[in-house]
């Protein structure tokens, strides 16, 4: 149940996306200030996570997700969620991930943040050894080590989520822009091609879209939300990463770092 103070919080998370990005900035701070002046209730906490949650779904400027980051930190300070299963609570992964790859500043003294931060530290590493092949919608197959010698972007996306059908146009414009520079961007799909295909083909997508039946790789690259995207550069060093939704400039940020300009 939502208190009369909450309820006007709630409607507004959940009409974030229908919003123009030039208002959900603006929208997103102030709703971070408003959660975080609420009583210390177990509500506060879901507020902030579900906040969080929607605040990297593209470019809202640092002092914006600074503001989620801080209000997501206070909360958990307050009421600290217990672990799960001997595993950091998923609140304090999404703090870390907030720390670790979108450079926010936050500290908790909770030991769950410092093996929150651990397990990024280590998934990442299983990231950067990854090695996968597998088969896209003509029936070519696509092995991720021997695109050696060309800037990889590894992109996991379906066809149900919204940021995900957001960035493609970007993404694709990007593919075009540099594939004669050695430039490859490989979409991974857990669904039935019945559905990726006329998705794709609607949609005039032209990078190469793989399947992954059994979420094999989905699992090898500990992938929980999407989209996600990883940047290899010619040498095969995962170079950058996103935990969602890129823009364009995001995009060309991350392929800057592979020495794509």
């Amino acid at each position: 149940m939502w208190s009369d103070q909450e309820k006007p919080i709630v409607e507004q998370i959940r009409g974030l996306r229908k919003l123009d990005d030039s208002v959900r900035v603006h929208t997103t701070k102030d709703l971070a200030l408003q959660i975080r002046a609420l009583p210390v209730v177990p509500n506060k906490l879901r507020l902030a996570e579900a906040l969080a949650n929607l605040s990297t779904e593209g470019d809202f400027g640092h002092d914006t997700l600074q503001e989620v980051t801080t209000t997501l930190s206070a909360s958990l300070a307050e009421q600290p969620p217990a672990a799960e299963k001997g595993a950091p609570n998923s609140m304090y992964v999404e703090l870390a991930s907030l720390v670790r790859y979108e450079h926010m500043q936050a500290t908790s003294d909770n030991p769950q943040f410092a093996a929150a931060m651990a397990r990024l530290e280590a998934d990442d590493a299983e990231r950067q050894n990854a090695d996968f092949t597998l088969t896209d919608l003509q029936g070519k197959t696509w092995h991720l080590k021997e695109l050696r010698g060309k800037v990889v972007l590894v992109n996991f996306w379906a066809t149900w989520c919204p940021p995900c059908r957001k960035e493609m146009p970007d993404l694709d414009a990007l593919y075009n822009r540099f594939k004669d520079q050695g430039f490859v961007v490989v979409a991974i799909s857990d669904e039935e091609a019945a559905k990726v295909a006329p998705f794709i083909a609607e949609r005039k997508i032209s990078y190469p879209v793989v399947l992954d039946p059994g979420r094999k790789v989905n699992d090898l690259f500990v992938v929980e939300g999407i989209p996600k995207s990883f940047v290899y550069d010619r040498d095969g060093k995962m170079v950058a990463q996103s935990i969602d939704m890129r823009t364009r400039n995001q995009f060309l940020e991350m392929l800057g770092q592979a020495g794509l300009k």
